[in-house]
This record gives structure tokens, sequence and C-alpha cells, in this order.
């Protein structure tokens, strides 16, 4: 998922997310295929797959010091692309701050044995700034990226966790000070709903 896009302005890309380059498996540290190891990720988002149930919690004013919160619910539904090496995610919410009509793109890249996540919202109807770059490590997908947030340079985390054949987690962060401290703006739990 690419929530948070609907309201970042302007792209800054570092040469982390270059294609011959990997984002940080951790803020800081650079991953290459050799850190990476030999495991094929091609299936990782595979439990994605089919229709979702999808219950959404979004800070209303990010990097702000809000605890203001929305909640929104939804579905999302997604296929698969390129014989698994890819998969389209169509999503749509509803709650008292308004619909949320998205859809993610995301990519696997073989050599590098990471996943590319690419977010569009129908109202800018553009695919938003640099990918989210990473991948999953001990049943945790971590994906990284540098972008603009109200004009503030800022690091993107994605994190996909608790993952059942039947349930999902999601949370985006961001932290204005290089990885060392990081505020939750978005979390979904998602159940499957056939």
């Amino acid at each position: 998922m690419r929530p948070l896009r609907l309201a970042l302005t302007g792209v800054f890309c570092t040469a982390l997310l270059t294609a011959s380059c990997s984002v940080p498996a951790r803020a800081g540290v650079v991953s290459t295929p050799a850190m990476s190891g030999v495991r094929d990720g091609q299936h990782d988002f595979d439990f994605e797959l089919g229709h979702w149930k999808i219950h959404l919690k979004r800070r209303v004013h990010p990097l702000s010091g809000s605890q203001q919160w929305a909640v929104l619910d939804g579905t999302t539904t997604t296929r698969k692309v390129w014989n698994g090496r890819a998969n389209l995610e169509e999503f749509e919410v509803r709650g008292p701050t308004g619909p949320i009509e998205g859809m993610t793109l995301r990519l696997y890249n073989p050599q590098t044995r990471q996943w590319s996540l690419y977010w569009a919202n129908s109202k800018a109807g553009v695919l938003g700034g640099p990918p989210n770059v990473g991948e999953f490590r001990n049943g945790v997908g971590e994906f990284y990226c540098y972008d603009t947030y109200n004009g503030r340079y800022v690091l993107i985390r994605y994190v996909w966790s608790r993952i059942t054949p039947d349930s999902a987690h999601f949370e985006e962060s961001f932290s204005d000070d290089g990885g060392r401290s990081w505020e939750v703006e978005w979390i979904t739990d998602q159940t499957r709903s056939r």
C-alpha cells in the first residue's frame, strides 16, 4: 500500500533508490544482493492475493505532534501479474474523512531479490514518487524510500507483519531524522473475505 502518498508533495530520491542499488534493510545500512543471500523472494507477496476486508487507522496530521486519527473501512483485491513476479492491488476505503481509492503495483527484481512498491491514488491518477524497496526476512517485510512530506525530506518505511493465510498487518511510518525515530502514520489490519 502507499497510503500517505496522497499528501506527499515533490519527490526526493537518493542513490539508495537507483536501479543498481537497494534501500536500507535497516535505516542507514545499504543492502546489496550479496548481503541479501540467495533466497528467492518472488512469492513473498502471494499471501496478499485475493479479496480482503480492511480496517484502516490513519494519522490526520503526520509529523505535527497530533494524535488525531481517522478510521476507515473497506476492501482490497490483489491479483498476480507476470506469473507472480508482480502483483496489482486495488484498494478502497471509506470513513468520516472521505473515501480513499488507491492502487499498489509491486514489482519483483530477480537480480536484487527485492520488491519495489509503487502507490497511486484516484485523485492524482499517477504513480506517486519513488517506490519503497525492500524484502521479507523471517516473515516480516520492510520497504524504504526517501521522499518529501509538506516540504520536509522524510524516510518512509513500510512494514508487513503478522501474516497468516487469513490476516495481515501493515504499517507506514515517517522519520524526519534519518531513521533514528519513527512516527507511525498508517495502520491496516486485513482479513480474508473469500
